[in-house]
Formats: C-alpha cells, structure tokens, sequence
C-alpha cells in the first residue's frame, strides 16, 4: 500500500471517535450521548462488535444544530407542572434578560439538564410523580450540592418550608402565590444579568 493512502487512512481514523471519547467531546456523560444517537439526534455508527463510533464531522454539525441562536442572558431552568405558571414566570424573566427553558416534571427538567446547563434552577416542590424534593436530590446526586443553585417554591407554605429548603441544599424559597418580583429579585439576587 502507498505510503499516501496509509497517511490517509490514519487521518480517515482520526475523524472517528468511540463512545468516550465523543462524551468527552461534546462535554457530556456517556449515557447522555448514547441516548442521543438512540433517539436519532447524533448521528452513529456501529461496528460489528455493536460498538458506537461517532465522525467528528457530524459532532461539530450537532453542536452547531444546537447551540443557542443567541444567549441574551444567563440560564434559568423552570420546573413546574403548571403550564400558565411557567410561561408566566419565563416572560417576566425573559424580559430581564435571561434565556428561559421550561419542564413540565422532573423527569423532563433532569433530561434539560442533560442538554443545557442551566445557571440557576426554579424548582417546584409539588409535582406529580418525582416531586420537587426529589428532583433536588437527583441534581445533587448528578452534578454536586451546590454545583447549580436551585431556588424552590409552593403553594403549600409553612413556617418551616424555608428551612426545609436551607436544609436540602436549596439556594432559596417562595411560597406560592407569589408576586412575580419577589421570584426575580430572588433571581436576580442569585444570578445577576
């Protein structure tokens, strides 16, 4: 073979990464990357041995597919089964200058967190299924105490709801209803724009 085509053939193998090292690639867990190629998002190949390979080339073309158009601001996470609640709360933020994303469970907000990283988490404590508590625990469980700060709210209020919070290594509460500005000067308090 010429020496040519083996420095080609080195350079074609280059281009192609394993499962590892695309995660690392993309800045993501193993898992979450696998889950993307399952669901068709990244692009991947298989080798006989049913192991992925993923081509650079259709990494830079994913990361450009998702990269925000434009970040006007730092990241809020909403979490919260009311639907109204959420586009409430993201209007008044959005108008603050922060780039809002939106789940309707923790289910969804942990798979959000898998794709964005968000700078700051509005969780709500009442949720069907995993509630509020419960998600708190699986982002302490997958990104550290205190790695993304999380401010909880409910409408269920009592005078030890705050502490609660403290305990569980929330960065604040807000008993629910409340006034939109108290929601972002607490914002904003924890994550100015």
């Amino acid at each position: 073979m010429p020496r040519e085509s083996l420095g080609r053939q080195t350079q074609d193998e280059a281009d192609w990464l394993t499962l590892g090292q695309a995660a690392r690639y993309l800045g993501v867990a193993q898992s979450t990357i696998r889950k993307w190629s399952d669901s068709g998002r990244v692009r991947a190949f298989k080798t006989p041995g049913r192991h992925r390979r993923y081509r650079r080339s259709d990494l830079d073309a994913f990361l450009e597919r998702s990269a925000p158009e434009s970040r006007a601001g730092p990241v809020v996470l909403i979490v919260d089964d009311d639907e109204r609640l959420r586009e409430f709360v993201r209007v008044n933020l959005e108008m603050e200058g922060y780039t809002v994303h939106e789940a309707s469970s923790a289910s969804e907000g942990m798979e959000v967190l898998d794709e964005v990283r968000p700078d700051l988490v509005l969780l709500d404590v009442m949720m069907p299924h995993v509630d509020g508590w419960g998600m708190l625990q699986l982002v302490h469980e997958r990104h550290g105490v205190g790695s993304i700060p999380v401010v909880m709210f409910s409408g269920k209020v009592d005078e030890r709801a705050a502490d609660e919070a403290a305990e569980r290594g929330a960065q604040g509460f807000i008993g629910k209803p409340f006034d939109p500005r108290e929601l972002i000067e607490q914002t904003k308090l924890l994550l100015p724009t």
